[in-house]
């Protein structure tokens, strides 16, 4: 019932435990009020940090005063308002696009959406002392907490039941606490953090219960979250509020710079091996005389079964006998647009399949976009890319999650794949307004990796079920037109005589309506768009060519491209035999 982790160091360091720590909490709240059930809505920290004019952003907060704020305006989810790592006093002001924003490839103006979604609390307050945090974790769920640092705590801790011996009482830092137990006597606090999977337990860690350790049961709050979601609530934007001379007007494209472009022409290797060397912006390129082909060692779904009785007539991954198996919603376009739909439907099919690897009970990961745009030759970048790329860099170097990278729609300075593109940590202070905080940013090398042991492509409707049905989400070409990007609910159709594929979206499942079979399709371009990011698609035909160009990959928590090749062999052979 939580949400997936966080880290609050990185694109920069910003010191916004607070606000990490009240929008975590939050979102496991709505989650177990939910029950599960999709989509898992992650509250925006960027806004607190932005608008929350009683804290003080990356120099630190209240999480009262925070709770105060959302009862009193309502607050976004991250697809609307990402992390920015910048607070309203070191160069990210409050405004409207600040709230929710959206950047076109068209080269106009980033924009107020004209409605999207917004949430509450109904009532907040503090929670003090062991057996009170117990109660109000228990019967609502985790609460935010104060808690001392000591050094041992920020720079030695890697696992286990910790407590400090030194009597720390400054409570510096900000954490949710989502259960307690036991373990061989000694009673603890479950305790997540914002400082990534690599810290500690995968981003946790325990701390004594019982003693007022670290300070954690001495300042504690908690928040009752209003239901928003069951009437689908949203704020309709009004003119004045498009109009604010205080919003973003920024919308280069992410890396569009003449140092990087000059880059690319001087590297005529690097270009000659990529197809997106025509800067145009397209985001789904695929061309397969550019592509690694694909790694298949055993029979696929639909050469094991050709007998589509087997499938049932309706199939959504994000309800499988009332479990949600997808990753959360992502949004490409902001904070600035980057044409990297070929990163997001591949990253998020496979963050999908890994959350259906490790079951209902598993918390949910994010697997890194910003990685493979990074890493160029990953996939390709801001401007185009292609997927099946994507599926030989997981094969072969495997990729980390969110918070190993932040996404921040923008390009490497360099065609490069060093060890600080690929997993960092950014060290305080937080930086000043004109200052370039990555300067102080290091490598992280002990983060945990996600590959994948096999990949291919898949086409047409039956193949596509089958593969969806057995293995999990797909992700699949379509040629996006104005009238997809205006898609606001219901089947969609469009008839063309001919498609041009250019973007790239993932497909979910199926279902039927009025006799009528369509495709459950996941987009990038925020929750504000089509069904909550999402569409259905009508299948077989004027479809967009969805069922034309489509790509699978089966996840894995090794590297089998390193294995030793007697193994591979025999590895595969068993598999092969076993089906």
């Amino acid at each position: 019932m939580l949400t997936y982790a966080r880290n609050q160091h990185i694109p920069e360091y910003c010191g916004a435990c607070w606000a990490f720590a009240v929008s975590g909490s939050l979102s496991d709240r709505i989650k177990i009020l939910r029950n599960g059930a999709w989509p898992d809505i992650i509250i925006s920290p960027q806004v607190l940090l932005s608008c929350d004019l009683e804290n003080s952003g990356c120099s630190g907060g209240s999480p009262l005063r925070a709770l105060k704020y959302i009862h009193e305006n309502q607050i976004t989810d991250d697809s609307c308002s990402p992390y920015r790592a910048r607070g309203h006093l070191n160069g990210y002001q409050c405004s409207n696009t600040a709230r929710c924003k959206d950047c076109p490839g068209n080269g106009d103006n980033c924009f107020v959406p004209d409605e999207y979604s917004v949430y509450g609390i109904e009532e907040y307050g503090q929670v003090i002392g062991e057996e009170a945090m117990k109660q109000e974790i228990f019967q609502r769920g985790p609460i935010t907490c104060g808690i001392s640092v000591p050094d041992s705590l920020l720079n030695d801790y890697t696992g286990g039941i910790y407590e400090d011996t030194t009597g720390d009482t400054n409570i510096d830092h900000e954490v949710s606490v989502v259960g307690y137990g036991q373990e061989n006597g000694v009673e603890y606090w479950l305790v997540r953090n914002s400082w990534g999977t690599w810290w500690g337990e995968g981003g946790f860690f325990r701390v004594v219960r019982g003693k007022n350790n670290l300070m954690i049961e001495s300042d504690c709050v908690f928040a009752v979250p209003k239901d928003t979601w069951t009437e689908n609530v949203k704020h309709k934007t009004t003119q004045e509020e498009k109009d604010d001379p205080n919003n973003e007007t920024d919308n280069s494209h992410g890396g569009d710079t003449p140092e990087f472009l000059n880059l690319l022409h001087q590297n005529s290797e690097f270009l000659k091996n990529h197809s997106f060397k025509e800067v145009n912006h397209k985001c789904r390129r695929s061309d397969p005389r550019l592509s690694p082909g694909e790694r298949i060692f055993t029979k696929t779904p639909w050469q094991l079964d050709l007998d589509s009785d087997h499938l049932p007539e309706q199939f959504d991954w994000r309800n499988v006998e009332g479990v949600n198996y997808a990753s959360i919603n992502k949004n490409q376009h902001i904070p600035k647009y980057c044409g990297s739909c070929w990163a997001h439907g591949t990253t998020s099919s496979l963050a999908d399949r890994f959350q259906i690897l490790n079951g209902p009970n598993a918390i949910p990961i994010s697997l890194s976009t910003q990685v493979v745009v990074n890493c160029q030759p990953g996939g390709g970048s801001c401007f185009g890319g292609n997927p099946l790329d994507v599926y030989e860099f997981a094969y072969t170097h495997g990729i980390p999650d969110d918070t190993c990278q932040q996404y921040i729609a923008h390009n490497s300075e360099q065609p490069l794949c060093s060890a600080l593109q690929v997993c960092e940590d950014c060290l305080s202070p937080s930086p000043k307004e004109d200052e370039d905080g990555r300067i102080r940013c290091k490598p992280i090398t002990n983060y945990k990796n996600y590959f994948v042991k096999e990949y291919g492509r898949v086409s047409g409707a039956h193949n596509m079920k089958m593969e969806i049905f057995k293995r999990g989400p797909i992700d699949c070409g379509i040629e996006s037109t104005n009238q997809f990007h205006a898609y606001t609910g219901g089947v969609y159709r469009e008839h063309k005589d001919s498609w041009e594929i250019n973007h790239a979206i993932a497909v979910v499942g199926w279902g039927k309506e009025n006799g009528e079979e369509y495709w459950i399709g996941r987009n990038s371009w925020g929750t504000y768009w089509g069904e909550g990011g999402y569409f259905r698609m009508k299948m077989h035909e004027d479809n967009n060519a969805i069922e034309q160009d489509c790509n699978w990959a089966v996840p894995s928590y090794e590297n089998v491209s390193t294995m030793n090749v007697d193994r591979i062999n025999h590895s595969m052979e068993s598999l092969i035999e076993l089906y």
